[in-house]
C-alpha cells in the first residue's frame, strides 16, 4: 500500500467513524463527559458571541474543547487501567487520580480564561 492510499478518502472516512464511535461511547458511559458536553453546547455559542475578535473567541471556545478532549483521554486511561488491573493497585489509583487532576487543571483554565476576558469586558 502506498502513502497516498493509506491517507485517502476511505481512510479519512474510517477515522471519522472511529472518532464518532468514541464520542458515542463517552456520551453513553461517562457522566462527566455528558455534563461537560452540555456545558460546552451552551457556552460555545456564548463564547463566540462574547469574544471580541478571533483570539478571544479562540480562548473562550478552545478552553472548553480542551476540557472535553482531556475528559476523553482520562476516560480512555481509566478504561485501560480497569481492563489491565481490575483489582485496586496504588499505581492504578495514582494514574486515575492524575488523569482527573489534568481535567481539573483544564477546568481552572476555562475559569481563568473566561474570568479574565469577561471581567475586562464588563468591569
Amino acid at each position: 500500500m502506498s502513502c497516498t492510499e493509506s491517507r485517502g478518502p476511505r481512510q479519512i472516512w474510517r477515522a471519522w467513524q472511529w472518532s464518532m464511535k468514541g464520542l458515542r461511547a463517552a456520551w453513553r458511559h461517562e457522566a462527566s463527559f455528558r455534563l461537560e458536553s452540555c456545558l460546552a453546547i451552551v457556552l460555545l455559542p456564548v463564547g463566540l458571541w462574547l469574544g471580541n475578535g478571533a483570539v478571544e473567541k479562540a480562548l473562550l471556545c478552545g478552553s472548553l474543547l480542551l476540557v472535553l478532549s482531556m475528559e476523553l483521554l482520562n476516560s480512555a486511561l481509566e478504561a485501560v487501567i480497569d481492563k489491565v488491573s481490575p483489582e485496586f493497585h496504588e499505581l492504578a489509583g495514582r494514574a486515575k487520580d492524575m488523569g482527573s487532576a489534568a481535567v481539573l487543571l483544564l477546568m481552572f483554565n476555562v475559569a481563568l480564561s473566561w474570568g479574565l476576558i469577561l471581567c475586562e469586558r464588563f468591569l
